[in-house]
């Protein structure tokens, strides 16, 4: 509904108020109850004896079950109203709760009806006493019901009727003080000029507007104390968030009665409140308030009172709450600078560190505001003088972040102050001038500075968001983009100049060079800046090849070979001038490894050579490993001297294991650049066949290398075969005219290498190091290089079995350590089943059915030979079997099959051997049912008659249920069937074990912690036989049935009055029944 529409209806209503007022207020009582979702029946009846003492017994809200109607009863004078409505209306919904854009509409415009009604009944001359009253009754009656959506929708209506009212209250008061300066001015005229009746009538128009101003701030009262006092702490989250809402609007608006710190209390309490959108309403509340700055010194005892409050709530679980708490304190900061002490600033300071990028942006604006903008000088001896404002705040970031010690990565900063402090960060001219001419930085703030550099080179280029503060996908527009061209274009003609003066005045130091190489990977290489570039290309190229051949640092060596790569790509205006530059460094890497080869190897093919020539043979196969990664090297035949050097190393020994792990690099980069030229180009027979040959040698050469005395050595063959055969799973060479493939599969010899390998150096303990955790916090860093180290190594192994490299059943080994290693290489275990399963449903299920039958029959093994190892303990497999089947998720229809299978090889796998006729004595492996039965939840129900049919085929119905032996079985029909005599057969055993699993599986993860004995462990020296009850023998449990129940029964009362007891004391819980 328009605006003029809504006026043109008030003003119906007001003009059928003048003519049946009683007729038109029914008809608004009406219009609110079902504005409500109510569509109930509204009747009146009059409240003529004010002495009845009998009216507050009628006021009741009750439900006729029998009749299915829900009816309410209260008093709005004069009338007693009485609403009924069906049981089942409308399912619980109402308008303020429905979704979609037409309900939004819904609300805005019932918040808009109640302000032009007040605002049309003021003009009208109609808003007395008989309205008011009522109305305000019927609110105020109706914002207490048991009913949601009575309680919402009148509460609504009531704060947004006293919002209207302030509205009025304000008119009045203006028209007062204008009257009251008339008055003034009257009075102050000369006698002889002065008009008595004059006088006399613009008092009483003052006490007039006054006595109506008095009134409006009593019916402010009423709301307030009838609905507010009420509601605010109500059970409803969007209740109490429209009441706080209102009262920073009223506090803002009427300070006059509500701006004092018996209303502010509740803004204050309401901060604690458990509800996000709550806390936020609050907040933004404040923020107004806090915004004017005449307001702040009554605000003094609210801010001492709360400012810890306001202080850790920045900390926010609610993102959009931390932001807004944040942005409350740079008010509070701007107007009041000595609330927040240096300590505090410091405590929010460290936010711009934050992963969410709207939180730390919003630090940024506090930092550059607080401390960057107001350092307009600097001690001589620290930085740069004064009349350089630009420098000293440059100084004073570095300054911050050195302070900091929060964080290594300078990179976060930048992106936190890019929306503030943008134009500081990409003044590049003020940057390297103050790296090539400022005096007074430490080495560590020029390492810092060039940090930033680049920092807000990449942002500028790529923009935000930086790893790990993604927000989804920005689409981004026409005017970013442009923007974004204009800066890198900007860059390009500035570091393209600047940047060889960089490199050589830091040249000796690598982590400086390593910053300074990576610029270019930015530039704008394009057409647009092919004439400038061309002035300045041969300088800077010339300085990035000392660089390298100064340095064979990892960093310098990755920056410099990538940079490489983005000038010398073919659609650049750098590339003839970069890939000669490229060439040139390449042709003396291999004349001069060739030549020092040839010094350091024998005739008879020993490795022989001093220090000095093994460094100098070890920094050139750096280069070259490195370079051969990022672009192809195979012309100039640098693979065939890496392989000469592995020959040696494997015949004769004595090659340094450093040479001979970069040497494994060199021959992988080569043989997968050979690879990528195939997927291209189609080969003939020959090249096929010589290719894999090729490939297959250099996999046998690794199998051997897996054996290799020296670690990085053995660990860069295994990841060198890892990344070989994914890439030749992708490569289809066929013949087409034999019809025969040449791809290589490996052997069974070098797939159980693999898994040995894998096996012996990623799992390599149980919970890993439990030393490590309670060692000192020099060692974290260690351990936590040590865990990516062999998450790189499982994650190697798993995608060989995802690209079908190896067959799925060489996960088994991998995926019976899922429990014992979830926290370390739980993600990748869980991905590894995802991906298997979306392969080939069936037989990912067959692996997993395999996985839990040898931990089964490993156990079994173990406890009948008095050797058990702990490997794994009863409880940990049906564990294991209960995050297996988790991963089959909600779909039921899409696993059907393969659940199925599961328990049909597990019925036949725990049958097998059995004969109905001729033994009673249950099957040796019928304990693995109680495993089983962890996948019965995910069968549908027909599935579920055809494996109980199944397993009733298998076992027949005439076993002995009474002996324990057998309860596992009865344990399993229960998970089918699920029906009461199933559950109570199973009742010990599932009361038993499940407490006992529980401990277990929590145990499971660390080996620290002793685990519960359950079925069948090994306790002391001596060992349990396996016996087909998981815990007690039929006797012990027909005579703790009884008691096991009776606790169940307890902890069941414990659990039902806990959850349904009251709740916290922030919100007030009415009981209310849904419409």
């Amino acid at each position: 509904m328009g605006k003029s529409a809504m006026q043109a209806v008030v003003d119906d209503w007001i003009a059928a108020y003048q003519t049946d007022r009683e007729t038109a207020l029914l008809d608004l009582i009406s219009f609110f109850i079902q504005c409500s979702g109510c569509k109930g029946v509204v009747t009146a009846e009059m409240f003529q004896c004010k002495q009845d003492s009998d009216v507050m017994s009628k006021m009741v809200e009750e439900l006729d079950e029998g009749s299915g109607l829900q009816y309410k009863k209260f008093l709005a004078f004069p009338w007693i109203l009485t609403v009924t409505w069906p049981l089942d209306m409308g399912g619980g919904e109402y308008p303020l709760i429905m979704p979609g854009p037409y309900w939004k509409r819904f609300r805005s415009s019932f918040c808009e009806f109640v302000s032009v009604l007040v605002a049309h009944c003021k003009y009208s001359g109609v808003f007395d006493s008989y309205l008011t009253d009522t109305l305000i009754s019927l609110l105020t009656e109706l914002s207490d019901s048991r009913v949601r959506a009575f309680r919402h929708t009148c509460t609504l209506a009531a704060v947004k009727l006293l919002t209207a009212l302030i509205g009025v209250a304000l008119k009045l008061s203006v028209s007062v003080d204008n009257s009251q300066r008339l008055y003034e001015v009257e009075k102050a005229k000369a006698s002889n000029k002065r008009v008595g009746s004059r006088l006399e009538k613009l008092q009483r128009k003052i006490d007039e507007l006054q006595d109506k101003r008095l009134e409006m701030e009593n019916m402010m009262d009423v709301i307030f104390k009838g609905v507010f006092l009420k509601r605010y702490r109500d059970v409803i989250p969007e209740i109490r968030a429209i009441c706080m809402e209102e009262l920073g609007v009223w506090i803002r608006l009427y300070g006059h009665m509500f701006f004092n710190d018996s209303y502010l209390k509740y803004v204050g309490w309401m901060l604690y409140d458990k509800q996000p959108d709550v806390r936020l309403k609050c907040v933004r509340g404040l923020q107004g308030l806090y915004a004017d700055p005449l307001l702040i010194p009554k605000l003094d005892l609210f801010t001492s009172r709360f400012k810890e409050r306001m202080l850790s709530m920045t900390l926010d679980k609610d993102h959009e709450v931390a932001v807004q708490a944040l942005r409350l304190l740079m008010i509070i900061s701007q107007s009041c600078d000595d609330t927040l002490s240096a300590e505090d600033c410091k405590r929010l300071y460290q936010l711009v560190f934050a992963s969410h990028r709207a939180l730390a942006s919003t630090a940024g604006e506090f930092l550059y505001t607080k401390r960057l903008s107001a350092c307009t000088q600097l001690d001589r001896a620290d930085g740069p003088s004064e009349r350089d404002p630009v420098a000293a705040r440059i100084v004073a970031i570095l300054q911050f972040f050195g302070e900091s010690e929060l964080h290594q990565h300078v990179v976060y900063l930048v992106d936190s102050l890019w929306d503030s402090a943008g134009s500081l960060l990409k003044d590049w001219a003020s940057l390297t001038s103050l790296l090539l001419h400022g005096a007074g930085l430490s080495c560590a703030q020029e390492g810092l500075l060039i940090e930033v550099l680049l920092a807000s080179v990449r942002q500028a280029a790529e923009g935000p968001p930086v790893a790990g503060r993604g927000t989804g996908k920005k689409v981004t527009s026409a005017r970013e983009r442009k923007a974004q061209a204009d800066d890198c274009l900007r860059l390009t003609q500035h570091f393209a100049v600047t940047l060889p003066q960089l490199l050589s005045k830091f040249s000796d130091d690598p982590e400086k060079v390593a910053c300074l190489l990576r610029i270019p990977q930015y530039f704008q290489t394009d057409a647009s800046s092919a004439g400038f570039a061309e002035k300045y290309q041969e300088a800077l190229l010339a300085e990035m090849g000392v660089a390298v051949e100064r340095h064979s640092d990892a960093a310098v060596l990755q920056a410099a070979a990538g940079t490489f790569q983005a000038l010398g790509s073919e659609d650049t205006a750098w590339h003839n001038a970069a890939s000669a530059a490229r060439d040139q460094l390449v042709r003396r890497w291999a004349a001069r490894l060739g030549a020092l080869l040839g010094d350091a190897l024998t005739p008879d093919g020993v490795f022989s050579a001093d220090a000095d020539t093994v460094e100098e043979i070890l920094s050139m196969l750096k280069r070259v490993a490195t370079f051969y990664n990022a672009q192809d090297l195979s012309q100039w035949g640098l693979q065939d001297a890496a392989s000469r050097l592995l020959g040696v190393e494997l015949d004769h020994g004595g090659v340094p294991h450093q040479v001979a792990s970069v040497a494994l690099r060199c021959v992988c980069c080569s043989i997968l650049w050979r690879l990528s030229t195939c997927m291209e180009t189609s080969l003939s027979r020959e090249e096929a066949v010589a290719q894999r040959n090729q490939l297959r040698a250099f996999c046998e050469r690794c199998c051997r290398f897996l054996s290799h005395g020296q670690p990085s050595v053995r660990e860069q063959a295994f990841l060198s075969l890892c990344d070989l055969l994914t890439a030749h799973s992708y490569l289809q060479a066929w013949d087409h005219t034999v019809g025969a493939p040449l791809l290589y599969t490996p052997d069974p010899k070098l797939q159980r290498a693999l898994l040995a390998f894998t096996l012996e150096h990623v799992f390599t303990g149980a919970d890993h190091d439990a030393q490590s955790r309670a060692s000192e916090s020099d060692l974290e860093t260690s351990r936590l290089e040590d865990l990516h180290r062999r998450r790189n190594l499982l994650a190697a192994y798993c995608k060989l079995i995802v690209h079908g490299v190896l067959e799925m059943n060489m996960a088994v080994e991998v995926f019976k350590l899922y429990m014992q290693y979830y926290n370390d290489f739980g993600d990748i275990i869980k991905e590894t089943l995802s991906r298997t399963r979306q392969m080939d449903k069936m037989e990912s299920a067959r692996t997993l059915v395999l996985c839990l039958q040898q931990l089964f029959l490993r156990l079994k093994q173990e406890q009948q030979s008095s050797s058990g190892s702990g490997f794994q303990s009863f409880s940990s497999i049906k564990e294991l079997a209960r995050r297996f089947s988790l991963t089959f998720g909600w779909d039921q229809i899409k696993s059907r099959e393969s659940l199925t299978m599961i328990h049909r090889d597990g019925i036949e796998f725990v049958c097998q051997g059995f004969v109905q006729q001729a033994e009673r004595q249950a099957p040796p492996n019928i304990s693995y049912l109680t495993i089983l039965s962890e996948f019965s939840s995910k069968l549908l129900k027909p599935d579920k008659k055809t494996v109980y049919s199944y397993l009733q085929k298998c076992v027949g119905e005439a076993v002995s249920s009474k002996d324990d032996c057998w309860l596992p079985l009865a344990y399993y029909r229960a998970s089918l069937m699920a029906t009461a005599e199933g559950v109570e057969d199973a009742g010990s055993h599932v009361s038993s074990d499940t407490s006992r699993q529980a401990s277990s599986a929590q145990c499971s993860r660390s080996s620290s912690l002793k685990q519960a004995p359950v079925v069948g462990e090994v306790q002391g020296n001596k060992t349990a036989e396996l016996k087909s009850s998981p815990v007690f023998t039929w006797a012990e449990w027909k005579g703790r049935k009884a008691l096991k129940f009776t606790a169940s029964a307890d902890m069941a009362e414990q659990e039902s009055e806990r959850l349904l007891g009251a709740p916290d004391d922030e919100v007030n819980v009415d009981s209310e029944v849904d419409p």
